[in-house]
């Protein structure tokens, strides 16, 4: 694993299928791998979501990308019109790896494989509470906790409203541990056309936290 390049991208079972998706095309376009686990609910939520069914492959995964030109070129472009990406000069795009949930003998299961980073987009509830309390019950778990223990960035992106108070201390904990909480919520301010605009808007925050050029959305005063 290059840790200039490499990335990983947990996805579980709150809603907002299409974050995820749009995240793993940006991150590929840009020329960075993404190692993917999925949880068996995000695995529910997509089927519900998009109508798609995500690959159970071990190992390189390039059907990933093919799920993410649907956005964009494909059936669910009517739906969603997402803008296609603009490639970035001399960049040779990215590879998708995916991990079993329970594959503790995984490169991400330990701090000693680099990595530049992890984002748990749309992030649960439920996987929120297990990082905030350090239980390392699946993979997700325990990439998310090398992470935080390596000083490694990790961006949790949540969906879910309203707040309940556990749910906020969970956050205020993990923020503690050194995690960046990212939730999904869209701006207005530069005058969404589409349903694809506004994931672009989360999408191109998360990339900016993770210091990756885009071209998703414009900035502010430019």
């Amino acid at each position: 694993m290059n840790a200039d390049e490499d990335f990983v991208v947990a996805i579980t079972g709150a809603s907002g299928a299409a974050y995820a998706l749009r995240l793993l095309e940006a991150l590929c376009a840009s020329g960075r791998n993404a190692h993917v686990v999925v949880s068996g609910a995000a695995r529910q939520v997509f089927q519900q979501e998009l109508g798609l069914h995500l690959p159970n492959t071990a190992g390189d995964c390039p059907q990933w990308l093919e799920l993410a030109r649907q956005m964009t070129t494909g059936s669910l472009q009517q739906t969603w019109q997402f803008r296609p990406l603009q490639p970035l000069p001399g960049v040779t795009p990215g590879a998708v790896r995916q991990y079993g949930l329970g594959d503790f003998h995984s490169p991400l299961a330990s701090g000693s494989s680099l990595t530049a980073g992890m984002v748990i987009c749309p992030c649960s509830m439920g996987t929120l509470a297990a990082i905030a309390s350090g239980q390392s019950q699946n993979l997700i778990h325990r990439a998310a906790d090398v992470h935080l223990k390596e000083r490694r960035p990790l961006l949790l992106v949540p969906r879910e409203t309203p707040l309940g108070m556990i749910q906020l201390e969970n956050m205020l904990t993990v923020s503690r541990a050194g995690a960046t909480v990212l939730p999904a919520m869209p701006g207005l301010y530069h005058q969404p056309r589409s349903l694809g605009d506004l994931i672009d808007f989360i999408t191109a925050r998360i990339l900016d936290h993770l210091r990756i050029p885009h071209t998703l959305a414009k900035r502010w005063g430019s």
